[in-house]
């Protein structure tokens, strides 16, 4: 949610920021609305002035037996009460569509974000490690997994529809050892708060994280208002809705494995085949509660924090910086992690790591104070750390053999109960 002081002290710089986006300049319809509902404001309190200045010469009236006085001002009180809730009618009217129309503008990208329409225009910033050496064609990996016949993508079509996956054995338990291991390196190494949240949500937790009014198609509802979680990071973000925190806590971080669901709306023909892409899938998410001056700081610790997954695994990905025409609704800046995927020869997504400045945190009500001082609106940040499927994925193709079987990392054996590979 945008600060409307904000547009009103210099709408230039707004319709800059809408402009990096990709968006037509909007601040001087928004100021046209802001002024008529301060119009009315100004006007509603001039007649509760009125008002209560009329309700005092009924008593004064009153005081001196002046019935046809005090019956005067009766009238007029009478009058000035239906037009003040007249006014409020029109005022909660104008606040409604201010708030709507504020509510759908994405976050301003910050100013060292890269101009560019698209994916094509996205900055890489650092590569690690070395793409795995095969004297062999290398598979993807849903050709793996089912020739191991541990990865059932008919079973659950016929229970589910497509974009689902029936995991079996070795693979059910990779995921498993995969989402513990992440569990453990971020809460032990990073100082995160392991949560188990709710994974289902109502409307003011999504129009809080931003995925609400605009995005409801890539949503899953279900029954008596709920939602099903595209991530965690909304539960997780959710946890200090309306609260004002004390600084001296910040930065909050918070962690927790989920299942995620996704309608994939605008991904039709898109990753039909496999596990890159689906309906439901697990994840491991990261959060940030903290003060705007550290934000920053943050955002690159929460990226070093995905990053090491990776390493630990023995994964080859790049670092990319997003232009401001491939950052999500509510992001500020985005870092994604890419990993390299043999079978794909291409890096693909695996983690998302945002700022969201104190974007949310208006949606949410959320603030901070440090003693005495007036509070002030937080930021949160949200990553993946990691998308459990997609790790598997990376696995698959980055530890295969020519034979079809897939070799374990050092980092999960102890997880997967000393096995040093899966299948044959």
């Amino acid at each position: 949610m945008h600060d409307i002081r904000a547009i009103r002290d210099d709408p230039e710089v707004f319709d800059a920021g809408l402009k990096r986006r990709g968006l037509a300049p909007m601040a001087k319809g928004i100021l046209g609305q802001d002024s008529e509902l301060r119009e009315l404001l100004t006007g509603l309190q001039q007649l509760q002035a009125l008002r209560n200045d009329a309700s005092k010469q009924i008593g004064q009236a009153k005081a001196k037996e002046d019935e046809a006085t005090a019956q005067t001002f009766l009238k007029e009180v009478a009058g000035l009460k239906e037009k003040i809730q007249q006014g409020e009618e029109k005022e909660r009217e104008l606040k409604s569509a201010l708030d709507a129309v504020l509510a759908a503008i994405p976050n301003l990208p910050a100013a060292d974000v890269p101009e560019g329409a698209d994916e094509n225009a996205n900055v890489e910033l650092r590569r690690v490690g070395e793409q795995p050496r095969m004297n062999f064609e290398a598979k993807e990996h849903f050709d793996l997994g089912e020739a191991l016949g541990l990865m059932d993508f008919e079973a659950a079509a016929r229970m589910s529809g497509s974009r689902f996956v029936v995991l079996k054995g070795q693979l059910a338990k990779l995921e498993r050892a995969l989402a513990a291991f992440m569990l453990d390196l971020h809460t032990s190494k990073f100082g995160y708060q392991e949560i188990v949240p709710p994974a289902l949500v109502r409307d003011e937790a999504l129009f809080g994280t931003g995925q609400l009014p605009k995005f409801s198609e890539d949503l899953f509802h279900a029954e008596n208002g709920h939602w099903l979680i595209p991530t965690a990071e909304v539960p997780l973000t959710n946890l200090v809705r309306g609260d004002i925190l004390d600084e001296e806590e910040l930065p909050l971080r918070f962690t927790a494995y989920t299942p995620c669901f996704r309608a994939e709306a605008g991904a039709a023909g898109k990753d039909t085949r496999g596990m890159i892409r689906q309906h439901q899938f697990s994840k491991v998410e990261l959060v940030s509660i903290t003060m705007p001056e550290k934000s920053n700081e943050e955002h690159e610790r929460m990226t070093e924090c995905a990053e090491e997954v990776l390493k630990s695994l023995g994964l080859h990905f790049r670092t990319m910086a997003l232009c401001t025409g491939d950052m999500g609704f509510a992001a500020k800046k985005t870092f994604d992690l890419e990993v390299w995927l043999p079978g794909q020869n291409a890096f693909r997504e695996i983690s998302s790591c945002s700022n969201c400045g104190d974007f949310q945190a208006r949606r949410m009500n959320t603030r901070s104070r440090a003693g005495d001082e007036r509070p002030r609106f937080v930021h949160t940040l949200n990553g993946s750390g990691l998308a459990i499927g997609r790790t598997m994925v990376a696995i698959l193709e980055n530890y295969q053999n020519e034979d079809g079987s897939i070799a374990i990392p050092d980092a999960l054996r102890s997880y997967m109960g000393g096995d040093e590979r899966i299948g044959l």
